[in-house]
């Protein structure tokens, strides 16, 4: 299987040292210590595709800095500025850097960039309103006043094509380059299954109706905080109802034409990028 992009990380997350305020302190006083490189929240990248890194004296004043792992036994964090607001949408120079991304280093990053993502959202508790403080080395926050405990939270997508006399549905959505469909996508309710979602949603935005949900893959999405759950279901027909709202189109496609447009050949539809689960699950698809 072609693995999702932002899979693969290497660092070792360290659980054991967010519950250990002793360690995590000998772990800032690492001369070794190691600060991810960012502008706002977009990475510095090397000539390599390399995650740039600096040392924690660099660290801007008035930041808190977030354990993010340990590389072998050297310390890795991230700085939470003052003032850091996460962009609005998510910019195309943003897009054109996860192609250059080496292995596991987009997985690293996908960590970064959702925790601190988190903090900037969650500085007040949501019990009581109070500012919220930072604890267990940058994994939780925690409310001085009625002692109650946050903790970064992760949004479950589920992605999926409906597959129907080996053909697949795919779905362009209003605003995507011309020409691109993809896996149709939506998120999890709550009450609801993996498996009762990926019918929910194909039901919702195309009309079709799916049974025998099968699990492909998952991925993490860090624009802010998802994991993308990819799924096939088997659609007891082919006749499509267009939710306007959610889709532009959507069409039923042949395994021989996935596999020619993956393959770059030129076809009905540009396929989605190498770095979103939709294209491993459009390829695990296509190769039966």
């Amino acid at each position: 299987m072609i693995s999702p992009g932002f899979t693969g990380g290497t660092l070792d997350r360290a659980d054991r040292l967010r519950h250990d305020s002793e360690a995590f302190a000998a772990a800032l006083g690492d001369w070794r210590a190691r600060l991810l490189k960012l502008e706002n929240f977009e990475p510095e990248l090397d000539s390599e595709g390399r995650l740039a890194w600096t040392t924690i004296a660099d660290a801007p004043e008035g930041s808190e800095l977030l354990l993010l792992g340990l590389d072998g036994d050297r310390p890795c964090f991230a700085a939470l500025t003052p003032g850091m607001l996460p962009p609005a949408g998510r910019p195309m120079r943003m897009f054109a850097m996860l192609e250059q991304f080496a292995p596991g280093e987009a997985a690293t990053y996908a960590a970064a960039r959702s925790l601190l993502d988190w903090h900037t959202r969650h500085r007040f508790c949501a019990n009581c309103g109070t500012a919220t403080n930072i604890f267990r080395a940058g994994w939780a926050r925690s409310c001085p006043n009625c002692h109650a405990e946050h903790f970064p939270r992760v949004d479950p997508v589920v992605i999926m094509i409906a597959e129907h006399d080996g053909r697949a549905l795919l779905g362009r959505q209003h605003g995507w380059p011309q020409g691109r469909y993809s896996a149709l996508a939506g998120f999890l309710e709550p009450g609801e299954s993996i498996e009762e979602a990926v019918a929910r949603e194909i039901m919702e935005e195309a009309g079709v109706r799916v049974s025998d949900v099968r699990y492909i893959a998952s991925q993490p999405w860090p624009f802010p905080s998802s994991l993308m759950i990819a799924c096939v279901g088997m659609a007891e027909d082919e006749r499509i109802t267009l939710d306007t709202h959610e889709l532009e189109d959507a069409i039923w496609v042949s395994r021989e034409v996935v596999r020619a447009v993956l393959a770059g050949e030129p076809g009905p539809f540009l396929p989605p990028p190498p770095y979103a689960i939709a294209f491993t699950l459009l390829t695990e698809w296509a190769n039966g």
